[in-house]
């Protein structure tokens, strides 16, 4: 569960590396490409502009390089080639990657197009919530902490916590203990150490937290068709508080609020 500093400085490479790939997308626009072209742009992208490994495809005989999760659905959603991203959609892209034997895992909900104001707004909040859980980690605390901030913070804002789904430990497996819930107590669960890594990824519902899963034994949707959006980033507890190791440069304010 704690890393080495050796082992950190590779997740922190790892981290950059997957990074890079949102920044990419950010560049390339996404916009009226299916999502089965995007998964396949992402995948040259990690294994001949990175020389990485996307850490998805074949985990838990999944086919394909990321997750795509497009409106209602919550996470796990299948690319497909009839599977278009359309003017006032939002969609989660969640992508792992590894890299000398490490990997960093994250997600990002895009706003496109002309998406409507309380698409918006969702995207705002899934993200800030993700932040007020990255904002407890530090030696000492707690992972309830984490999850108690995610859920007070989504609330507030009128907004329900998926509970079914949550962080996991990361490191040479995808996932690897602890479980990092987004709901909790304060001062419950596991106190933190310096050197755990563990990944913090909120998923925010725009009607009631309930969801289901479709007859591909995959995609996960709002049970009551409303919107949902999703940010995870892979983090590791240092002396002082917390890392961010697959943070993105267009991040800078919310890191200067984490600190």
């Amino acid at each position: 569960m704690v890393k080495t500093p050796e082992e950190l400085e590779l997740m922190r490479h790892s981290g950059r590396l997957l990074a890079s790939v949102f920044e990419m997308l950010d560049q390339a626009g996404i916009q009226g490409m299916s999502t089965l072209s995007v998964n396949n742009m992402v995948e040259r992208f990690i294994l001949h502009d990175l020389g990485a490994r996307p850490a998805s495809k074949g985990q838990y005989g999944f086919e394909f390089v990321m997750n795509s999760s497009r409106n209602n659905v919550v996470c796990h959603g299948i690319p497909g080639a009839d599977d278009i991203i359309g003017d006032g959609d939002i969609i989660n892209l969640d992508i792992t990657l590894e890299k000398n034997g490490f990997i960093a895992d994250s997600s990002k909900t895009f706003v496109i197009g002309a998406a409507p104001p309380a698409a918006r707004r969702l995207v705002r909040v899934a993200q800030s919530a993700m932040w007020e859980g990255i904002r407890q980690v530090r030696p000492g605390a707690h992972l309830g902490d984490i999850g108690f901030a995610i859920e007070r913070y989504a609330k507030r804002k009128g907004y329900a916590v998926v509970r079914e789904y949550c962080g996991h430990g990361i490191g040479r497996q995808m996932h690897e203990a602890p479980n990092v819930l987004n709901f909790g107590r304060r001062g419950a669960g596991l106190a933190l150490r310096k050197g755990m890594v563990f990944t913090i990824e909120p998923m925010v519902n725009q009607g009631t937290r309930h969801v289901a899963t479709g007859p591909d034994g995959w995609t996960v949707m709002t049970r009551d068709r409303k919107l949902s959006a999703q940010f995870e980033h892979t983090v590791a507890v240092t002396d002082k508080g917390v890392e961010v190791l697959t943070l993105r440069r267009d991040e800078a304010a919310f890191l200067r609020r984490a600190s």
